[in-house]
């Protein structure tokens, strides 16, 4: 997390004169608390809330637009990606929020703390009997059924209409938290496993994956080219691990480890356990053979109420440089658990990497078309339904690949359809006929939008093991791209960024195309979720895999 003294550089900017703040406009409402959580009661009076508050962007709009002007391959800017300060010129607040904010805060004796490098997010520490009257709501304990955590949240809240026009949300409020969502791969320990495998038939392993996707193992020569692993939960990697997973799939590799830890939330990551992180680290140190990796490592100190994927954003977009991909292995909640202010938040901190030359993949689920809290509908998930990031999906087997079953996908019902899928996803509803009519929101943003293997892959964490789910695709995904970055670099060309519009519109022409499977689940005892993989663009595998060869020719490389 950024910090910064209370006031900082918007004080030079003046405080408003005092006002009295007694209109209130309703900002977020939720009519219940989500399906797993039960009220417990008022939260203590002199308990202390730490509240996010997300300021009024100067031109979010105007930074979509530079965003797709610099992604789309027809445009005359394509590739122009902009610099850190453009971007911040974008999203900063104008000094009227500033000053209406300042005054409000100075009126009510609270100094705030500087979250994001455009000032965007700032956070503030009010008891709870403080914070009632500020946003004229009831702050309620509330209870996760299953695991027993308790939060404080709330189910409605308004803004002093004198700053309604300065504050988009306040964090948190209506979200809530699922100590259960969020998902790392299926691990399944098989102890006496060889590392010694001898096809590649039902599992993977570096050298599987190579031949498949005809990766090269030939090294990235420019050291300027950067890929991040996202490392979430507390998750801890032991260097002797991933030596050791190195020496036996890479010993062709010197030196086999080229990656740092970069901590953000604090945490030490150095104490051993096994994690995520090494099925992401091992497989991209394998495959994107001398690229730098940087483990963004979430501490569990995180508060952002999104498992640090919001302090994550920010902690990327305060770097000069940040990593031309990255890859997250973890996705959060269903749709419907995130309200939309927040989703679209951290939407936006993906759009001002992607515009600044950053191509972001997350792995879709294991949880197939989801379940909706009444199992009548399929149940889209955050963060894979914003429209800025590139989710991946799963396969299966080789010759051919087929769906992985457990592969995530579906529509959002939070952001509409964007242009670049539309002859894509048009082309799957119109195929399907009444199929999924009820089930999912046509309009809707699509997701995955390509896809890679997610059956059994082996890693080391003191034995060697395998694990399955779409965690393992996106690193896959990940260390391709980062090849082929380290390809146009070396041509003098700009690295992909946010790869969305060139992917549906010329990049499809390199992915062989996954059209048999399905995705499955089992909702209730009479409701399970399928959808089918078919020819084209499709809600299990997307576009289907990429080839690295293909890429390379498609790119003229």
């Amino acid at each position: 997390m950024l910090k910064a003294s209370a006031l900082l550089a918007y004080a030079s900017l003046g405080v408003a004169a005092a006002t009295t703040f007694t209109s209130f406009h309703l900002r977020e409402y939720r009519a219940t608390a989500p399906c797993g959580f039960t009220e417990v009661g008022p939260a203590p009076q002199n308990k202390t809330l730490s509240l996010r508050l997300a300021l009024t962007e100067s031109d979010a709009d105007g930074l979509i637009d530079a965003l797709y002007s610099v992604s789309d391959p027809d445009s005359a800017l394509y590739g122009q990606h902009l610099s850190k300060d453009a971007v911040n010129r974008f999203v900063s607040p104008q000094p009227a929020t500033i000053e209406a904010i300042n005054g409000w805060l100075e009126e009510n004796g609270l100094t705030f703390e500087k979250l994001s490098p455009a000032g965007d997010w700032i956070g503030i520490n009010v008891p709870v009997a403080q914070a009632n009257k500020l946003f004229n709501t009831n702050f309620t304990i509330f209870r996760h059924i299953v695991t027993g955590a308790e939060v404080v949240r709330t189910l409605e809240y308004s803004l002093p209409d004198a700053i309604a026009g300065h504050i988009e949300l306040v964090h948190p409020t209506i979200s809530f938290p699922d100590p259960t969502s969020m998902r790392a791969p299926y691990y399944h320990i098989v102890p006496s496993l060889s590392p010694n495998i001898t096809t590649c038939l039902n599992q993977s392993t570096p050298s599987c994956l190579q031949e498949l996707y005809k990766i090269p193992t030939a090294p990235a020569v420019n050291q300027n080219n950067t890929l991040g692993v996202s490392g979430f939960r507390g998750g801890a990697v032991d260097p002797a691990y991933i030596q050791q997973f190195l020496e036996t799939y890479r010993p062709d590799v010197n030196p086999p480890a080229n990656y740092t830890i970069y901590r953000i939330d604090g945490d030490d990551p150095d104490d051993p356990g096994i994690s995520e992180g090494y099925a992401d680290l091992e497989y991209t140190l394998s495959l994107a053979t001398n690229v730098p990796i940087t483990y963004y490592f979430v501490g569990v100190n995180q508060t952002d109420g999104v498992y640090g994927m919001l302090d994550e954003a920010n902690a990327l977009l305060a770097l000069d440089e940040p990593p031309n991909v990255l890859t997250t292995s973890f996705n959060l909640y269903p749709e419907s658990v995130v309200s939309f202010a927040l989703t679209d938040k951290l939407c936006q901190a993906y759009a001002q990497l992607g515009a600044r030359g950053v191509t972001i993949f997350i792995a879709s689920g294991d949880d197939g078309a989801g379940c909706s809290q009444d199992s009548t509908q399929f149940e889209p998930k955050f963060p894979l339904n914003c429209p800025f990031v590139t989710a991946v999906g799963g396969t299966q087997n080789v010759a051919p690949e087929q769906a992985w079953p457990g592969s995530s996908g579906g529509f959002s019902n939070y952001y509409p359809r964007p242009r670049y899928q539309d002859a894509a996803v048009t082309a799957f509803l119109e195929a399907n006929g009444d199929r999924y009519i009820g089930l999912l929101n046509a309009s809707g943003r699509g997701f995955p939008d390509i896809a890679a293997k997610a059956d059994p892959h082996v890693i080391y964490a003191g034995v060697f093991y395998p694990v399955v789910g779409t965690s393992l695709a996106s690193p896959t995904v990940a260390s391709i791209f980062a090849l082929v970055n380290d390809r146009l670099v070396s041509a003098g060309r700009p690295p992909l960024g946010f790869i969305n519009p060139w992917l549906y519109k010329e990049g499809y022409k390199a992915f062989t195309d996954i059209t048999t499977g399905e995705s499955t689940i089992m909702c209730t005892e009479n409701v399970t979720n399928t959808i089918e993989a078919t020819e084209g663009w499709d809600p299990v595998t997307g576009l289907g895999t990429p080839r690295f060869d293909k890429l390379v020719d498609l790119l003229h490389l």
